[in-house]
């Protein structure tokens, strides 16, 4: 088959990932052999492609946002038929003994695997699932719509949990791109009044469209104190400029996987007042199918931008230049 790799980490614009030749994965024990028809562009993947992750497998195929159609499966492999559609997201797999795992919090348990970055992933024609951690998709998402909901959509969700809006809560969201994006549809639809901080003319415009109650620079102050707020945007910095943007007793979420050094912090205008931070660690299967139920029934829908998926590199190269609004998917053009 034809599929992406990462010899060498680096940066994408110097060639780290490479388009070549790879053999069809030969579906384990549990697993599920699925051919890919769109995979979701995440910043988690250009950390996995420039280094900014360590490498967990050599060679790795990045992608986790993967929706595709079950053409074979190993042994054991319960659920799922040959020709169902499926998704196919970061958390690829867990013990399911430990003492997170037995508690619901699977998300923090220290043997969990990632779909392209522990296993090879969607930028490729096919890859693997364990089916116990595919998903059934909703019929009214078509294969390039449902694929950013995979990981952006979910990850947006399970911080808005971390977060603790309150019911007709003021929520900041720092960022907005794919995840943010998402997560804002979600806060909107459950009555909350969102501020989008953002870089980005183009973020800001779809912010606006989408019903944000104003759109700023990331470094602005939102026209009034935050209850909440969620750094997308992988800029430690931000994080003191989040905490001074919230009221007395407000949160602050960051839902990134990687993010570059924080500032010191001063206690008197930045954490006095009970205000917290919380970090968000991947999420669970609960998170996941909560999320599809959300998306449907209040029509999230992810702007997106195709690609041929003979070309990620320049989708991960336009989305580190932040050259599009929403999110990238890659579709097959190759099978």
């Amino acid at each position: 088959m034809r599929a992406w790799s990462i010899p060498s980490p680096g940066p994408v614009e110097a060639g780290s990932l490479r388009w070549g030749g790879k053999p069809v994965p030969v579906p384990g024990a549990g697993e599920l052999l699925v051919r890919v028809r769109t995979c979701g562009v995440c910043r988690t993947d250009l950390h996995v492609t420039e280094g900014d992750l360590p490498v967990h497998r050599a060679g790795v195929t990045p992608g986790h946002e993967v929706v595709g159609e079950v053409v074979g499966a190993g042994p054991a492999a319960d659920g799922f038929t040959v020709g169902d559609r499926v998704g196919v997201a970061w958390l690829r797999s867990t013990d399911g003994t430990c003492r997170y795992c037995a508690r619901g919090a699977e998300n923090l348990c220290p043997a969990s695997r990632y779909t392209g970055w522990d296993a090879d992933g969607g930028y490729a024609e096919y890859t693997t699932v364990p089916a116990a951690f595919a998903h059934r998709l909703p019929p009214g998402l078509d294969d390039v719509a449902a694929a950013p909901l995979l990981c952006a959509g979910i990850i947006g969700y399970r911080a808005l949990r971390r977060a603790s809006l309150p019911p007709g809560g003021r929520l900041g969201l720092y960022g907005f791109g794919g995840s943010a994006h998402l997560c804002a549809q979600v806060a909107l639809a459950q009555g909350a009044t969102v501020h989008v901080l953002t870089r980005g003319a183009a973020a800001r415009r779809l912010a606006r469209d989408l019903g944000a109650a104003s759109a700023r620079d990331a470094y602005a102050m939102p026209p009034e104190p935050l209850d909440s707020a969620i750094l997308f945007a992988p800029v430690g910095d931000l994080v003191p400029v989040a905490l001074r943007a919230l009221d007395r007793g407000g949160v602050l979420a960051i839902a990134g996987i990687h993010l570059s050094d924080i500032p010191g912090l001063r206690y008197e205008s930045e954490l006095f007042y009970e205000r917290e931070i919380r970090s968000v660690t991947s999420n669970t299967r609960a998170d996941a199918r909560e999320f599809l139920e959300l998306a449907v029934r209040h029509g999230v829908r992810a702007t997106t931008h195709a690609y041929p998926l003979s070309r990620a590199d320049r989708a991960l190269g336009d989305l580190k230049a932040g050259r599009f609004d929403g999110a990238a998917v890659l579709v097959n053009d190759v099978s």
